[in-house]
């Protein structure tokens, strides 16, 4: 079976290239959408386009995306960086461009397949054959913190306790501009995006959402932040920092101008998953673990540092 992403190119598009806007506007990553486009996945008006072609505003694309393969045939041996574990759970740090688990795009090479491999199938089942032990998500682009079950009652008990908001998740971003209060609180309801169907946005009818933050670091155009996540929604961080006009630094989907690029030295998303913090499943203690920022990211504040000294 073949999923079929169809969209509309705006005005703000046009004269992109055709592989990056399907790139943005899927969430697959670009190789995968190449891929695809090479092999003839990608129309127009019934017309295959290639990687290159330049797009026309109202132009209906068409990718046709083939389905996943059963996550069984899919265990490989990818390293992974183990942060905490226990018989109950286990915390990875995941890297910046792994998916969390197979989605249309993404049949292989993910973090799930990461996991199988490594528990030789041993996971919480709750989550189905293509989400075995995943009990929350990260985007294909943040790195971080991210909690595993090894068990369904790990499973079970780590759901409930995301969904009662007794897991503490924050995070360190950098955002374009400079952010007025020193600490804030934004409460923004978040939905689908009436008009960009594969991107979230503030809407009256979405789903409640919070995100606190406080302000780490100030530089000449960009602010660090620390943020805490309080409900957990689809790119939640990424648009609620994007509706105060603060949009996180290298985002293709809701950054513009300067802050999609990020700073020179950018080259992703600024957005990592730092600390996590909950009670263990036996109740006999508190779990803490942190996952310091990327190299690649801590190069870039010591970048900003330098430019400020100037």
């Amino acid at each position: 079976m073949t999923a079929r992403l169809s969209v509309k190119v705006p005005a703000s598009a046009v004269g992109d290239r055709a592989d990056r806007f399907v790139a943005d506007a899927s969430g697959l990553s670009r190789s995968c959408v190449q891929r695809l486009i090479a092999a003839g996945h990608l129309t127009a008006d019934g017309l295959q386009l290639r990687a290159s072609s330049t797009l026309q505003a109202g132009t209906r694309l068409e990718l046709d995306v083939p389905e996943v393969a059963p996550v069984e045939d899919l265990r490989e041996a990818i390293p992974l960086h183990v942060v905490y574990e226990d018989a109950d759970l286990i915390i990875v740090d995941k890297p910046a461009g792994l998916v969390t688990h197979p989605a249309p795009g993404h049949a292989n090479g993910t973090l799930v397949d990461a996991l199988l491999a490594r528990e030789a199938g041993a996971l919480g089942s709750l989550g189905g054959k293509q989400r075995p032990g995943i009990v929350h998500r990260l985007d294909r682009d943040t790195s971080g913190l991210l909690l595993v079950a090894r068990h369904d009652a790990a499973q079970a008990y780590l759901q409930a306790a995301l969904k009662a908001r007794r897991v503490k998740k924050s995070y360190l971003a950098l955002v374009h501009g400079s952010v007025a209060a020193q600490l804030g609180r934004i409460e923004a309801p978040i939905g689908r995006d009436l008009r960009h169907r594969t991107r979230m946005a503030v809407v009256a009818e979405g789903r409640p959402s919070v995100t606190g933050y406080r302000v780490r670091e100030r530089f000449a155009s960009w602010t660090l932040l620390e943020l805490d996540l309080i409900t957990g929604r689809t790119h939640q961080i990424r648009v609620h920092l994007a509706s105060i006009g603060h949009p996180v630094a290298g985002d293709p989907l809701y950054g513009t101008g300067l802050s999609r690029r990020g700073p020179e030295t950018l080259a992703r998303l600024f957005l990592h998953a730092w600390k996590l913090e909950l009670a263990a499943p036996d109740g006999d203690r508190m779990i803490r673990a942190e996952a310091p920022l990327p190299e690649v990211l801590t190069r870039v504040l010591e970048s900003l540092r330098a430019e400020g000294g100037r």
